[in-house]
């Protein structure tokens, strides 16, 4: 297989020296290695600035939506009912897993390319107050759109409600203090903003919000609660745990760390996606999300032209080192490109110097 830089976002391009961590073997019982897992969970607390009285972390096997299908799950008992707030496919996803686990939910649909109403949002809770949870992804890796989770965490912490965002593409890359954010339940993963690998993702709770979820899980292994009881006390995960991983993952840490923390993280991000945007909008590439909505991970951008073919572009841009994303939407033609990961400054022009010559040779063909 080529070596090449993937502009998604996520799996996405690791360092060499977070790959180097997975070389060796680990054993889950070891105590080096469950000390491993706890300095993790200390950490993401720090990132999310919050106090250890009153938050706490659960890492948790598999991808990002078997994480987010956990705190549904678990957080979510028969008498409660869950508010889901959509803007894309993600949120809908949620939707999906809330038909599935037979969970009582009301939707709030927005149109992909607007952030949802303040003003919906407090009508949903107005006129049912039988709704006790809010769940909403704060980046819709659908579009690249950010929404509004501090004003939303505001108007549903006033109904003193729960709430619950799944930050997977956000979280190690937007700065947030989950505090003063009102978030119960903040959901990722490890091959997201902290740029480790896939294999597990991590929610940092509410710990009073977490201890009311005892056996309220429909699921044994996703059950949330339960891998906190005993990952609590001195690491051990209760199933086989991704140890290559989650040693990647610490490495991926120290790096956040090195890099200057969250801030910076998101402020290299943001330059790369603000590159991207003026330099392919100068080269007819126009974005699906407006400037003032779009987040700083993944930005979608519409076809140029009518004859447009993502599938040859795509190798196009595969064979010159680069990987896109194809687009996620139904009513336009689309594609992807994110700007997480060890992506920098040269990586961006690079790229835009690769469909610059592109877009030179299929104008000249036109």
């Amino acid at each position: 297989m080529s070596n090449y830089k993937l502009l998604t976002p996520g799996p996405l391009t690791t360092t060499e020296a977070v790959k180097r961590e997975m070389l060796k073997d680990r054993c889950t019982w070891d105590d080096d290695y469950k000390n491993v897992t706890q300095v993790i969970r200390k950490q993401l607390l720090k990132l999310a600035k919050v106090d250890e009285a009153d938050y706490t972390t659960v890492l948790m096997q598999g991808s990002g939506s078997f994480v987010v299908e956990s705190v549904l799950t678990t957080a979510i008992g028969e008498n409660d009912k869950v508010l889901i707030l959509t803007n894309g496919a993600y949120g809908e996803r949620i939707v999906e897993m809330a038909k599935a686990l037979k969970l009582q939910h009301v939707v709030y649909s927005a149109p992909y390319d607007e952030q949802p109403s303040l003003l919906e949002v407090q009508s949903f809770l107005k006129r049912d107050r039988s709704i006790t949870h809010v769940a909403l992804v704060h980046c819709e890796t659908t579009t690249g759109i950010l929404n509004p989770i501090k004003e939303i965490g505001e108007v549903v912490h006033s109904f003193n409600k729960t709430f619950i965002v799944d930050a997977m593409s956000s979280f190690g890359g937007v700065p947030m203090d989950l505090s003063s954010l009102h978030i119960d339940f903040c959901i990722s993963s490890a091959n997201k903003c902290i740029q480790g690998v896939p294999g597990f993702g991590f929610v940092i709770a509410n710990t009073r919000a977490l201890e009311k979820c005892k056996g309220q899980a429909r699921s044994v292994a996703l059950d949330l609660h339960s891998q906190w009881e005993v990952m609590k006390q001195d690491g051990k995960w209760r199933f086989t745990s991704p140890t290559h991983v989650v040693a990647a993952f610490a490495k991926a840490l120290e790096e956040l760390n090195e890099e200057g923390g969250i801030h910076a993280r998101y402020k290299r991000y943001a330059y790369n996606n603000q590159l991207l945007r003026s330099r392919l909008s100068v080269l007819g590439f126009k974005a699906y999300i407006s400037e003032e909505l779009q987040s700083p991970i993944i930005t979608t951008f519409l076809f140029p032209y009518k004859e447009f073919s993502f599938e040859h572009f795509y190798q196009e841009i595969k064979n010159a080192g680069f990987v896109i994303y194809p687009g996620k939407l139904t009513d336009v033609d689309t594609f992807r490109i994110g700007n997480i990961g060890d992506i920098h400054e040269e990586d961006i022009l690079a790229l835009c110097e690769i469909i610059e010559n592109y877009m030179v040779v299929k104008n000249n063909e036109n």
